[in-house]
């Protein structure tokens, strides 16, 4: 039985597709069996696997046309159902009752191929993420270092209420994963303070590893490469690879 993991943030621009793409090449440089799944009708994560976007998506998945085992496509980067820029009308294609339930339907058969499924969601609380929150084990809340970041986590907490009363009661926040970070800014420790005491009115903590901003994320995601494969000796790699192992050890 695989763990699902859904990356979170209804704010855009905090690291999320890239979390969610580090995060999936990180765990399959360790040997784990990894799939991952873009619900972002941007493709970001899409885009840098190397996955075709013309074929069967993760929207025909979610509207019951196709199966997740013949939307997933192996790429050089790994396994992924990719996205399509059609997600961004999800709300309408996805209306009638059980429409909570599609991806952990969908998912259950192939379960027990893998040993992580990653879930990349759009930058909002629509019906995309409330898929992803039925379906998933954890989530994991990527946050830039500033106060609007952080202002978003207290909304995706309502969010995941009545999700995980009536859809996913074992529902759990794994933590927040504080990106664009710099240690010599009094601004990123006076933020990651606020975070650690909204952590704990959430009920979960914040990862001790934090994540730089570095221009080799822009550069690995253009060649359309593992930021691992790309710069595997620049600082932002060691970053998520300390992260990759802080959440392994948490498990």
């Amino acid at each position: 039985m695989s763990k699902k993991i859904a990356i979170i943030n209804q704010k855009g621009g905090v690291g999320k597709s890239t979390t969610a793409e580090a995060l999936a090449a990180g765990l399959s440089l360790k040997g784990f069996s990894v799939l991952a799944i873009d619900l972002d009708a941007q493709g970001n994560m899409t885009y840098t696997i190397g996955a075709k976007t013309d074929g069967i998506t993760s929207l025909e998945v979610l509207t019951q046309k196709a199966t997740a085992q013949e939307a997933i496509q192996h790429t050089n980067n790994g396994d992924i159902i990719p996205a399509s820029n059609s997600l961004a009308g999800a709300d309408a294609f996805i209306a009638d009752t059980g429409k909570e339930y599609r991806l952990k339907e969908a998912l259950e058969p192939i379960e027990s191929d893998y040993d992580y499924i990653i879930i990349d969601t759009p930058p909002a609380l629509g019906i995309l993420t409330v898929n992803a929150l039925t379906a998933c084990d954890s989530v994991i809340i990527p946050a830039q270092a500033d106060i609007y970041s952080l202002q978003g986590i207290e909304q995706l907490s309502e969010t995941m209420k009545p999700v995980k009363k009536y859809c996913n009661p074992a529902l759990k926040v794994d933590g927040i994963l504080l990106t664009r970070y710099s240690s010599r800014s009094v601004l990123s420790r006076d933020v990651a303070d606020l975070a650690n005491q909204l952590a704990a009115k959430i009920g979960t903590k914040v990862f001790q590893t934090t994540i730089r901003e570095a221009i080799a994320v822009k550069e690995a995601q253009i060649s359309q490469q593992s930021l691992f494969k790309y710069a595997p000796k620049a600082k932002v790699a060691n970053d998520y690879a300390a992260f990759i192992d802080e959440m392994l050890r948490g498990e």
